[in-house]
């Protein structure tokens, strides 16, 4: 029963989170997603979201989408080890394999669930997860929190967790080496391809490197790179010439490739079909529907046939980060679409991300505790839909709204 004593406790909990400048506010898009959106009524240049090569809105994505649900229609009522498996998901996942270089992959509905099943999977229902053979788990204290939850569901009795500092691969190594003679079962090194409050990549040779030396499964999240980096946009492994020789990967097509739903985990045909048998998040979760799974093998030709938005997409992010240090302002060097705009002030980011949304920018501030004390920045992430004379518009209202706040 609803109480007065519970609703009095939420909205505690609420006002605390205002005070503590933790409470999340639902800015409402009325048009599509796009590199300029509409918001109570106003155009507003999109600089927020993950839809680095433009394809959220895209033509040919939405062409294909429409003509799936005409054909499979609008979904399929089941998980997909009961009725829900169709052709197009088995083909889905084998083009993904190939465009990942990869033996095989699996669906997941985000890649959110795709982080819980892996996870869970490894190291409770591999051969049993009987506790008398324990994992050992490496996470750089920066990974994304759908893995940090993933491991909230690995069994104390099965796992190990140890983590290290942000990029440090020498305090990995030094892990690594005190656990050489230790009988783990399973020695797992995590990292997310792309640190998405920094833009900074992992430094995956050290890291595989590392792997091979001390035989631990490397485990990469791509979830921001895959689309973005790479000679063909294949994520952070073909960015370090290492496509085919990362152990798992996990990602999504709800960033750059469509901007939608479904996440994935690739890797080697052993560890897929384990997930396949027993990983919960993807047995007892609906299939993807059939839209997103054509609009997503669409996405993939794409790379294909417009390899221009990778090389604009770069172009579009150098350009900024150039222009914004030109400006002034302390800008985070980096190779990815992610350019944060360093303000270090929690109440100045909050106040200059309300100015800008007021003068047509649509950028998100970030602050602690989402980022360290004193690291407060404006996130700005550029895609290929972006036009150069938007990203000026862009550098020109940073500018004065920088001026007006003597932050330049």
């Amino acid at each position: 029963m609803y109480t007065k004593k519970l609703q009095d406790s939420l909205e505690k909990d609420f006002e605390n989170l205002k005070q503590a400048g933790k409470f999340k506010v639902e800015r409402e898009l009325e048009s599509a997603q796009g590199a300029e959106v509409e918001i109570k009524g106003k155009g507003v240049l999109m600089f927020a979201a993950n839809n680095y090569l433009g394809l959220a809105n895209d033509e040919a994505i939405r062409k294909a989408a429409a003509e799936s649900m005409n054909k499979y229609g609008f979904g399929l009522s089941s998980v997909r080890f009961i009725s829900g498996t169709e052709t197009i998901h088995k083909t889905l996942e084998k083009k993904l394999a190939e465009f990942l270089g990869t033996e095989d992959s699996i669906l997941y509905s985000t890649n959110f669930m795709s982080n819980l099943g892996f996870f869970a999977t490894i190291t409770n229902e591999a051969f049993g997860g009987d506790g008398k053979h324990l994992d050992a788990i490496y996470s750089d204290e920066l990974n994304h929190a759908s893995i940090i939850d993933a491991f909230k569901l690995c069994k104390r009795e099965n796992v190990v967790k140890r983590i290290y500092p942000h990029g440090d691969v020498a305090a990995l190594e030094k892990m690594l080496e005190e656990d050489k003679d230790k009988s783990y079962r399973f020695k797992i090194i995590v990292t997310d391809g792309v640190f998405s409050m920094e833009g900074y990549l992992a430094d995956l040779p050290k890291l595989h490197a590392l792997a091979e030396k001390y035989e631990a499964l490397l485990f990469v999240d791509d979830a921001h790179a895959v689309g973005v980096l790479g000679e063909t946009g294949a994520g952070t492994p073909e960015h370090f010439g290492l496509k085919g020789k990362i152990d798992v990967l996990s990602g999504t097509f709800g960033k750059a490739l469509g901007g939608a739903v479904g996440g994935y985990i690739a890797g080697k045909k052993e560890i897929i079909e384990l997930l396949r048998q027993k990983s919960r998040t993807y047995l007892f979760s609906n299939s993807l529907p059939p839209s997103v799974v054509i609009a997503s093998m669409k996405a993939l030709d794409l790379l294909k046939e417009r390899p221009e938005l990778l090389k604009k997409v770069k172009e579009n992010a150098d350009y900024f980060r150039t222009n914004a240090k030109k400006l002034g302002f302390n800008v985070l060097e980096g190779e990815h679409p992610i350019v944060p705009v360093m303000l270090g002030d929690a109440a100045k980011t909050q106040e200059m991300s309300k100015k800008l949304l007021e003068k047509g920018i649509f950028v998100v501030g970030l602050w602690f505790p989402v980022v360290p004390e004193n690291t407060a920045r404006l996130r700005f992430q550029i895609s290929a839909a972006h036009t150069k004379e938007q990203i000026d518009r862009a550098l020109a209202v940073l500018s004065e709204a920088g001026k007006e706040m003597e932050l330049i």
